[in-house]
């Protein structure tokens, strides 16, 4: 069975929220940039958790068979990148999410609702 972008994108969401990531904001690239349909966007309140949120996110993935193309910054890195093709999760260690602001530059897409997939803060 292959799964649709947003059904791929549910289980990155919700692979995501199962580590407390916060703030998770999905935005509709799709006509915006080649690069992929989906950027999303999420922060952690320390090391520890930036690395189990990816770790999720990554196991998540490979449990249904979404491709992982690559992962950039793990070693150190206040940044994380997952490139999941069709979808780029970003993951920040929680000061640095602010500085790149993301949200800003990618204004023009549309979000995400994401809501019925995390649990409430």
């Amino acid at each position: 069975m292959t799964l649709s972008n947003l059904e791929k994108l549910e289980v990155v969401v919700k692979a995501a929220d199962d580590r407390l990531a916060q703030d998770i904001m999905v935005m509709d690239v799709a006509q915006l940039t080649p690069l992929a349909d989906y950027f999303m966007v999420t922060h952690a309140s320390n090391e520890k958790q930036l690395g189990a949120i990816v770790e999720s996110i990554v196991d998540a993935a490979e449990e249904v068979n979404i491709a992982v193309k690559n992962v950039e910054g793990k070693d150190g890195g206040k940044w994380i990148l997952i490139d999941l093709y069709d979808i780029i999760v970003h993951v920040f260690y929680y000061s640095e999410r602010a500085h790149y602001n993301l949200e800003k530059v990618w204004k023009d897409a549309p979000l995400v609702d994401v809501a019925e997939w995390v649990t409430g803060e």
